[in-house]
């Protein structure tokens, strides 16, 4: 075979990759909740069974036709238990639907819509979508070590009477971006409570290299980061932040999202993750939805306490 031909192979496996899987392939691939359980198992213990309690890799048929029994404490996991699937108080196939909707609508979709589409309460959809966007947080294991701007905002809007960084029920946000051509090729975000040098320096110490080169406005919490970060430049913002015109276009971007899809985001830091999830991962394609599949997978239970605390 020659290498022509090979190239055309490549091409046409990364063709097939990225390319948008459409609600009637999902439906196919995914009929019941029978196919459900059975992609989930597939998922979960595809390099091997590991019981979560003891560690031993042998096990039996549980009760369930899915269900793993550990040969040596006799613990039962479903493949459901232990992941963000664990007690969902609804069909699984529907689940399904709310990751799928969740990772392939560019713009994102409501919980309002959610409910619509799947006949649940808007109440259960929101809860599972929580779920679905706690999974969207970063790992923390990709930071960006390009060209960098950093920047603050108010989402909501100035309050009337409150003058700079300062807010009252407004959210304060923190973005970082990376720089590449002539473009932004990736993005993070984080709800602060204040533009001090410590939350500021927590954000960019979590998301991007200390030898990354960082633009900041001179602000003068940023100034003590200068012994943590070698190349970080502080320049006036100008007239508009016309000096970080790709930083304020990818802000306005966000809040125009927050905008059109919720309104008014109480849970603020689940909304930045899910916007910057979807934002940084936008060339996946087909692949957003088996790795936000697996993301569900490996994250531990979150029950609604834990969502609203």
């Amino acid at each position: 075979m020659n290498m022509l031909i090979l190239a055309e192979i490549n091409i046409k496996n990364m063709e097939n990759r990225f390319r948008s899987l459409t609600i009637f392939e999902f439906q196919s691939r995914f009929p019941d909740d029978e196919a459900c359980y059975t992609y989930l198992a597939e998922l979960k213990w595809g390099d091997g069974f590991r019981c979560p309690q003891c560690g031993h890799t042998n096990y039996c048929s549980g009760k369930r036709e899915h269900d793993r029994q550990c040969t040596s404490c006799h613990r039962i996991s479903s493949p459901t238990s232990g992941t963000l699937f664990h007690k969902v108080k609804f069909s699984i196939l529907k689940a399904f639907y709310i990751v799928y909707y969740v990772s392939t609508n560019t713009k994102g979709i409501s919980s309002t819509e959610l409910s619509r589409k799947l006949g649940l309460r808007q109440k259960t959809c929101w809860l599972f979508k929580m779920k679905v966007m706690k999974a969207m947080e970063s790992s923390g294991n990709n930071k960006i070590e390009g060209n960098t701007e950093v920047d603050e905002t108010v989402v909501g809007g100035q309050e009337e009477g409150v003058v700079g960084r300062k807010n009252n029920k407004k959210k304060l946000v923190v973005f970082a971006i990376e720089r590449k051509g002539k473009g932004v090729s990736r993005m993070y975000g984080k709800a602060i409570q204040h533009s001090s040098a410590k939350e500021l320096g927590d954000f960019m110490k979590a998301t991007i290299a200390s030898s990354a080169n960082i633009k900041t406005d001179q602000w003068t919490g940023y100034k003590p980061l200068l012994h943590d970060f070698e190349n970080l430049v502080q320049v006036k913002s100008g007239k508009k932040g016309d000096n970080f015109p790709d930083l304020h276009r990818a802000i306005m971007i966000f809040k125009s999202w927050i905008r059109g899809i919720h309104h008014n985001v109480e849970y603020l830091q689940l909304y930045i993750d899910e916007y910057c999830y979807r934002f940084n991962r936008s060339n996946m394609k087909e692949g957003i939805f088996e790795n936000l599949m697996m993301r569900m997978i490996n994250k531990p239970p979150c029950s609604y306490k834990q969502i609203i605390a």
